[in-house]
């Protein structure tokens, strides 16, 4: 089969069959979301890896930095193998040891001998490998430079490589490449794709046509600004390829969205200034009408759950985030709570109803900065051995939002698809290496300081904790030594 046949079968679209067509060693494609450059890049190693070795053929390897990426791209390689009607083994899951760790790679085979491998995002992955490689999403990868530099040395030999990415600030190293291209600084071949691009040259008619629709303009303009409303303030950067001085933000808009869960309970209660200094009858009796919404979902599971508080008296919220834990050392959100303006011994109330509630309360951590400290100790009390109380400095930020972002990446864990959520994600920035809170987000009656992100990282740091068996209730048990200065014996007993 030729190359031409393939893209007559595949029915591309024209921004799709450039790049396609487009035979250079190194290939850049500076593009929006969702317009299917990872699915036609999948095409693309199908092609490479169906051939001969005389006629081209080699393995391709494709590195994100996504594990739910990387599994998608693969199983759309055996989808157009099936198209195509090239015989292809089905996905496989192969074990590799990698330093101190094993890890899971995957891979399908060709009746040509060659493979398609999806490897992690790190530049020892290429170690010992000669063929095609992808690096998907450039842009968001820990450490493109270094991964360009290991993709850069397979050329050598023959091989090539596809570079695709969305943008993530203007000082990001894929903004780099892009400008020297640009400058000449760099000789490869750029293509350049915002969604406009993608629209004129067929997009959402495509979708119309997978999806059996009618397409008209106006359902087109309306999907557009259905888009554009999805990704606020984002849509310069996510859809038209414009780099925003967002470059330092940590978490990225594709990670965040990747582990977003609908139909996970987001749950906010609020108070006026006025509820303070209700009788505290009134107010009990309405922290328990509060807390019959939640009591069902607390109540739905028998695993074990752990959860992390981010405390707020006023102006920014209380979150608290519970996370249910599986036996493969994963979590699974099952619920998040906002807590805003309410009194102190409310939340106090109503943590303890949450914790009474749960069938399996394994542990928590609590935020005790400042007014924080007083609940967090009360819980400690409550539940000796089972809560940690955290100061939140620079140190812990440093050590634990790099494990959160990596239980991401590995789709070890979620947060559930709410806006407000997500967006609490865009406020954490490096500051001289350190992810902090950079900024706020909301309105003046509705801030938000980056809460449920911090809930979150406390809540995997709290199952950190108890599963690694670090925390351990201190014992002690006498031990009888002499004693010169004993004289009586109702001293002793004294």
């Amino acid at each position: 089969m030729t190359i031409q046949d393939a893209m007559n079968k595949a029915v591309l679209l024209p921004y799709q069959k450039l790049w396609i067509l487009d035979k250079a060693l190194v290939k850049v494609w500076e593009k929006s979301r969702r317009i299917g450059a990872s699915y036609v890049e999948a095409l693309n190693c199908v092609i490479i890896a169906m051939m001969s070795k005389s006629a081209g053929g080699m393995n391709c390897y494709y590195l994100s930095y996504s594990k739910e990426m990387t599994q998608q791209f693969i199983n759309d390689c055996a989808f157009w193998a099936h198209i195509l009607g090239i015989a292809c083994s089905d996905m496989e899951e192969v074990v590799v040891s990698d330093e101190d760790k094993d890890i899971m790679v995957y891979r399908i085979r060709f009746d040509s001998g060659f493979e398609i491998w999806g490897l992690p995002s790190v530049p020892r992955s290429l170690r010992s490998k000669q063929g095609h490689v992808v690096i998907d999403e450039a842009a968001f990868v820990d450490d493109l430079a270094e991964l360009l530099k290991a993709a850069m040395a397979l050329l050598m030999w023959g091989g090539s490589v596809s570079i695709l990415s969305t943008h993530n600030g203007d000082d990001n190293p894929f903004n780099i490449l892009i400008q020297q291209i640009h400058s000449g600084d760099k000789d490869y071949s750029l293509h350049h794709t915002t969604i406009t691009d993608a629209l004129s040259d067929g997009l959402y008619r495509r979708i119309c046509e997978v999806k059996d629709k009618e397409w008209t303009e106006e359902k087109e303009k309306q999907w557009l600004s259905q888009l554009e409303k999805d990704y606020g303030e984002a849509a310069e950067e996510e859809l038209y390829c414009i780099p925003t001085r967002s470059g330092e933000r940590y978490f990225s808009a594709a990670l965040v969205a990747s582990c977003a869960v609908k139909d996970k309970p987001v749950f906010r209660f609020g108070a006026d200034d006025s509820f303070t200094f209700e009788r505290r009858e009134r107010r009990e009796k309405e922290c328990r009408k509060w807390f019959r919404e939640v009591r069902p979902v607390l109540q739905a599971t028998e695993l074990p759950v752990c959860f992390g508080e981010d405390f707020a008296r006023s102006g920014d919220l209380t979150v608290l985030h519970f996370d249910t834990e599986l036996s493969d050392g994963s979590t699974d959100t099952l619920c998040v709570i906002e807590l805003r303006n309410v009194p102190f011994a409310q939340q106090l109330q109503f943590i303890m109803l949450c914790c009474e509630t749960l069938k399996n309360f394994n542990g928590a951590a609590f935020d005790s900065r400042g007014n924080g400290q007083m609940i967090a100790e009360m819980m400690a009390q409550e539940y000796p051995g089972s809560i940690f109380q955290v100061m939140l400095t620079r140190a812990w930020y440093a050590e634990n939002m790099p494990k959160l972002k990596t239980a991401f990446e590995d789709g070890k864990t979620n947060i559930p698809d709410d806006l407000f959520l997500k967006d609490d994600y865009k406020v954490v920035g490096l500051v001289q290496g350190v992810p902090l809170i950079t900024d706020r987000t909301g309105t003046q009656r509705s801030k938000r300081h980056g809460d449920g992100c911090i809930a979150k990282a406390m809540s995997l740091f709290a199952h950190n904790e108890l599963e690694g068996g670090q925390y351990q209730e201190m014992t002690y048990e006498a031990v009888e030594t002499p004693n010169r200065f004993r004289h009586r014996k109702e001293d002793d007993e004294w």
